[in-house]
């Protein structure tokens, strides 16, 4: 079983050639399972200033840019997360025995939201605010997700994960369910699609990453790609036989990272 992650850059520009990745891994191999988790941030922020509501980011002491969900834009992120988990499934349906679900089907991914957080402000002062509608990643129901496997050979996870103390879903983020998905179920890979071809140092892609390389090549590198490296080698510990991080925007991304095209954490 394998593990893909694609963010929202990459579903955007590169919708039908992944959807012709994914159908051509799993038709390819006897049995084989997939979980397919998509991003799609940039197509919230778009249908959210459409909307008349602003987006907002914040950054962590750490450095890593994240969405600040609001109640009125998480409402943006499930119509935005279901759209395009029903879209995969429907170009897929006809080749491929799949299902679209969130945290909250079946409570098979619980998150607790995020009652306060820490960020730096535009003066890069430390500031406590109030957490929003995002959560951390508590509990992966690996006995629902298995039994889906017994009749779909491919699952199609929202980035949105459900707070049983407060009855709501919660933006997780895709990199976060991803992982968290990858760790508990201790995935063959882990395949993390981007829009560049790896992880770069001065322009050039590096092959292959241990867990100790990998965490501490995090400590210099640029935010976005920091959070991925700390990921993969946590997921790497836990169990996930291999991360690879590799371009999403390649004809057939998921084989091509496969088969060794980007960083590979392992």
């Amino acid at each position: 079983m394998i593990v893909v992650k694609a963010g929202g850059r990459v579903i955007k520009n590169n919708f039908d050639g992944l959807i012709e990745s994914i159908i051509s891994y799993v038709t390819s191999k006897k049995d084989s399972k997939l979980i397919f988790v998509h991003g799609g941030g940039d197509q919230v922020t778009e249908l959210s200033k459409k909307l008349g509501i602003e987006p907002k980011f914040v950054t962590s002491p750490e450095g890593i840019r994240s969405r600040y969900t609001t109640k009125e834009e998480l409402e943006v992120f499930i119509m935005v997360m279901s759209l395009i988990s029903r879209q995969v499934v429907s170009k897929v349906s006809s080749y491929i025995p799949s299902i679209g679900i969130t945290g909250a089907d079946g409570r098979s991914v619980i998150a607790e939201r995020k009652k306060k957080i820490i960020i730096l402000d535009e003066r890069g002062r430390k500031r406590i605010i109030e957490g929003g509608y995002t959560g951390k990643i508590k509990e992966v129901n690996t006995v629902v997700i298995n039994s889906l496997f017994s009749t779909f050979n491919l699952i199609v996870f929202s980035p949105l994960a459900y707070d049983p103390q407060e009855n709501t879903l919660l933006n997780v983020d895709g990199d976060q369910m991803a992982f968290g998905l990858a760790s508990s179920l201790k995935a063959d890979s882990l395949v993390v699609l981007t829009d560049v071809d790896g992880v770069l140092v001065n322009n050039s892609v590096i092959s292959h990453l241990t867990i100790t390389e990998a965490k501490e090549l995090a400590m210099k590198i640029g935010p976005g790609m920091n959070r991925k490296l700390l990921m993969s080698a946590e997921a790497v510990e836990k169990g996930v036989k291999k991360v690879i991080i590799s371009n999403g925007l390649v004809n057939d991304a998921i084989n091509n990272a496969l088969n060794g095209k980007g960083t590979v954490i392992e």
